[in-house]
């Protein structure tokens, strides 16, 4: 019996031990260790720092006010009694690390956190406030459990993509995305400034950008054929632009926060709004408008559209490389970051096709597509980009026709783009639709806006920037991408861009090895919490059912699943109401004919965690699958 006690104990013990270990960071750190006792954070906690300059505090004031917001007021001075939170730059370059890794320990009367340059602090920063307990309110004392990190990023990249073209968004608004993501520790904001619905850069040697460029006509509801154009003598009122001095407060607002802003000005086509302003700059050179989200493109399938409005820029007009010159020049002074990105994705070659002087040129400089034109208006882009310091990054198409010499590639239309421009020893960064694009529907269509594709936290999971056989050498990284035509609020951008924003965080940060779903999965319910203390809005649908309807032998058969751990499906066909009160899903049911609906919805421990589903059985005939 005594050995039974024994061994009852000792399980007890490891089982405390495992659970005690864990952590809920995000991104999973390179390494984690918990030790015993904790570490308590009150009114007499101080900070002191080592070898660390004036100019590097940033992210150190940035920690104080978050402190501050906690109730708890802390300095520089040195204390002999009290707490103590040590921040240090290494006297000797620790390789390991890297320039944004660090290493953080925790014990019962001290924090100390070593890194070899302020980025390193940053993040350690970051993982530091994931350790205190999720509170809402104001607190006498924080406690944190003792242990120590070992961190460093697995990728040099690690962006999002916000769209502010489709919907404007306020400065306060645009810092409060990049806020979120210094908190995971991404390092790159790509802007992306411009396009057909609005341009949001002041260009003050081309003012028309913004005083026309900058607005369009007030429509409502779902881009597409249902927003009418503009009629005649109809005011734009909607829209906005960032002054260069607004610009400027936000670039350093994000350098503060470890943050690199990747300026986006789409070109040669998505330029309806610069064409807006300039019309002269198009091949035809006709008046246009900026789109307020109306039908002007026809997608034929497979990648293949025409234009119904001209929208690109002249690739044989010695004047569009004036103009363009202008532009990044500004946009050159305004980020101080390496990249510049010319865009480059789905230009149309109609227009140029069809104009007998773009046919002429083509035929003096044997040029024989449209893709070579475009390829030489990539190339002459490069070398302004180049000419302002500043190297040149576009979406994969620029790949068609020839790269560009120095051109690094962002590569969207799956990863074929991304192989062949690594293989060229070309930079890459990888953001595949299939697993970054964070406008599709992340959850059942009955209950999300719907979108013409869809893109689970599961799915955003299984990312692998680096494919087989390719130098990782030339693989930066990777990043998400919100493009906002459906996304008119900062609340839903955030709702749109976390969880699976997290899942990218993990992929670009961490080691593969420390990537695990199951665990992923706790420490993502853990980051709920944390959203929902501060009532910033974030997705919940990975707890919703997946549903999957096929066809088996001419019956109708429905499979219920859901990938997050210990939740149990409930479902009901014959329109009983509530679903807690129908069947246990074990395996894929029949749906019989007849006027009934489908009801599920996923529960933990008999409370409902995911939104209940209600398909009409009509709806899900639509959805058939064979299997």
């Amino acid at each position: 019996m005594n050995s039974i006690y024994k061994t009852l104990a000792f399980l007890f013990i490891l089982f405390f031990q495992f659970s005690y270990s864990q952590h809920n960071i995000i991104p999973a750190p390179v390494k984690y260790e918990m030790n015993e006792g904790s570490f308590v954070i009150d009114k007499s906690v101080s900070i002191e720092t080592q070898n660390i300059d004036t100019k590097d505090l940033n992210g150190i004031k940035l920690f104080q006010k978050y402190l501050l917001d906690l109730g708890i007021e802390s300095d520089f001075v040195k204390r002999k009694a009290g707490s103590i939170i040590s921040i240090n730059m290494n006297n000797k370059y620790d390789s390991t690390l890297g320039d944004e890794g660090y290493k953080l320990e925790v014990n019962e009367n001290r924090i100390v956190l070593n890194a070899n340059k302020e980025a390193g602090v940053f993040n350690g920063l970051q993982t530091l406030k994931q350790l205190f307990p999720v509170n809402n309110n104001k607190t006498e004392k924080i406690e944190i459990q003792s242990c120590k990190v070992l961190d460093y990023p697995r990728f040099k990249w690690r962006g999002l993509m916000l769209d502010v073209s489709r919907h404007f968004f306020t400065v306060d608004e645009v810092k409060s995305f990049i806020d979120k993501m210094s908190e995971y520790k991404f390092n790159v904001f790509h802007w992306h400034l411009t396009d057909d619905q609005g341009w949001r850069i002041e260009i003050k040697s081309l003012p028309k950008l913004t005083e026309i460029g900058g607005w369009r006509v007030e429509r409502y509801g779902r881009y597409g054929s249902e927003r009418p154009y503009p009629k005649k003598g109809e005011k734009a009122t909607y829209g906005g632009f960032y002054t260069q001095e607004q610009i400027k407060g936000i670039v350093q607002y994000a350098s503060d926060r470890n943050i690199t802003i990747v300026p986006e000005i789409d070109m040669p086509g998505h330029s309806m709004a610069a064409l807006a302003a300039y019309p002269e700059l198009s091949v035809n050179q006709k008046p246009t408008f900026v789109v307020p989200g109306s039908k002007f493109v026809d997608w034929q399938g497979g990648g293949k559209f025409e234009m119904l409005i001209e929208n690109t820029l002249n690739p044989i007009d010695e004047n569009v490389y004036d103009f363009i010159d202008k532009v990044f020049t500004e946009v050159a002074q305004l980020f101080p970051g390496e990249y510049i990105h010319m865009g480059g994705d789905e230009a149309y070659h109609g227009y140029w096709e069809r104009d007998t002087n773009v046919q002429k040129f083509m035929k003096e400089n044997s040029i024989k597509d449209g893709e070579e034109l475009q390829s030489y208006f990539v190339k002459r882009v490069e070398k302004i980009i180049n000419s302002k310091g500043k190297k040149m990054i576009g979406w994969d198409e620029i790949l068609d026709g020839g790269l560009a010499e120095g051109a690094a590639v962002m590569s969207w239309r799956g990863m074929k783009g991304g192989i062949k421009a690594a293989k060229m020893e070309h930079e890459v960064v990888m953001t595949p639709t299939t697993y970054a694009y964070l406008d599709y529907t992340q959850g059942d269509k009955s209950v999300e806006n719907r979108i013409y594709a869809s893109l689970s936290l599961e799915k955003s999971y299984e990312f692998e920037p680096i494919p087989k056989d390719v130098n990782p050498k030339y693989i930066l990284g990777g990043q998400g991408n919100l493009w906002t035509e459906g996304i008119a609020t900062m609340p839903f951008a955030f709702y749109m861009t976390y969880p699976r924003a997290f899942a990218l965080a993990e992929t670009l940060w961490s080691t593969k090895e420390n990537k695990k779903w199951n665990d992923f999965m706790r420490r993502t319910e853990y980051h709920f919490n944390r959203f929902d203390a501060t009532k910033t809005n974030i997705s919940k649908a990975v707890f919703d059912p997946i549903i999957t309807v096929y066809l088996e032998n001419d019956e109708l058969m429905c499979k219920l699943e859901n990938s997050v751990p210990n939740t149990e499906i409930y479902y009901a066909i014959d329109n009983s109401y509530p679903v807690q009160f129908g069947q246990k899903y074990i395996e894929p049911f029949k749906i019989p004919e007849g006027n009934l609906d489908l009801h599920t919805q996923t529960f933990r421990d008999g409370k409902a965690i995911g939104r209940e589903l209600h398909i009409p059985r009509k709806d899900l005939v639509k959805r058939v699958k064979k299997k």
